[in-house]
């Protein structure tokens, strides 16, 4: 696919889809017994938003992360070459213009918002990944922030629903973060990085990321108990709570660098898992 491959690679295409699928479940969840004139515009809007949101702090990320890349991921495209910094840098201002002006056009909250989750990212990508844990809190936060920012687009407010899963998914993702930094663990530490992995070791990192994901498991059926969502939330949470117990099982019987690399890879699953939970329990 030549240089654009390399472009679609440096966003990180699911990641982006993925945060926009949040925003249209927050949207879904928030939206009223009726629905406005232009609800699909604003659902398109709020996609987009996302998407290219997230694809231009991926490439901001990969700027500053091209030296930690080159010993941990030298096949992504910055530390392969196969795209230069100054195309990267280029690449994040185009997605960041373009996903301020669609919020713009969804409503003044919306861009408000969406400058929060932006500068929230830069701030960790500059100068809070190396602070470990209150890093990965930063980029927990930017992804709980699609669902909340859903609830704007179209209610213009935060609904208690969606405020109990942006929880779930703060929790589910910090776990993630953190068995991250066992993956990247030689690169972070060359670079002076104090995640828990490089600070307290892989073992006490494992385990901080299970409790991370269980206290996620402990809160996903609280939607279901305060009737925030009908019974077709049930068959996705399960699948969800199940795959997040056994990664944790896994991860804490081996914590290799390979293991969490899958374990990382698996809970990205199971948070697309827990979003269609919530977009299944809208309907009933």
């Amino acid at each position: 696919m030549g240089k654009f491959g390399a472009y679609l690679r440096l966003m990180r295409p699911i990641n982006a889809v993925l945060m926009g699928f949040a925003v249209i479940v927050g949207t879904m969840l928030a939206r009223g017994e009726t629905l406005p004139t232009n609800f699909s515009i604003k659902l398109i809007l709020g996609f987009i938003t996302a998407f290219t949101l997230t694809g231009a702090s991926m490439a901001i990320n990969d700027y500053y992360d091209r030296e930690i890349d080159a010993i941990n991921e030298p096949h992504r495209p910055i530390p392969s070459g196969a795209v230069s910094t100054k195309e990267a840098l280029f690449l994040a201002f185009v997605l960041s213009l373009a996903g301020f002006i669609t919020s713009a056009l969804t409503n003044a909250s919306c861009l408000i918002i969406a400058a929060i989750a932006w500068i929230a990212f830069v701030t960790y990508t500059t100068k809070g990944k190396r602070t470990g844990l209150p890093g990965n809190f930063l980029v927990s936060l930017c992804v709980a922030i699609p669902l909340i920012y859903g609830s704007f687009v179209i209610a213009e407010k935060l609904e208690l629903n969606i405020a109990v899963f942006a929880a779930i998914a703060f929790f589910s993702n910090t776990g993630r973060e953190v068995t991250k930094g066992i993956v990247d663990v030689r690169g972070d530490r060359a670079q002076n990085i104090k995640t828990l992995a490089v600070v307290f070791g892989e073992k006490a990192a494992a385990i901080t990321s299970v409790v991370f994901y269980l206290m996620s498991v402990g809160l996903s059926f609280l939607p279901w108990l305060l009737r925030l969502v009908s019974v077709w939330f049930i068959p996705f949470v399960l699948i969800t709570d199940i795959g997040l117990i056994a990664s944790s099982v896994s991860l804490l019987q081996d914590f290799s660098r390979e293991n969490s690399r899958r374990i990382k890879n698996l809970v990205l699953i199971w948070l697309v898992t827990g979003l269609s939970a919530f977009f299944a329990g809208t309907f009933g």
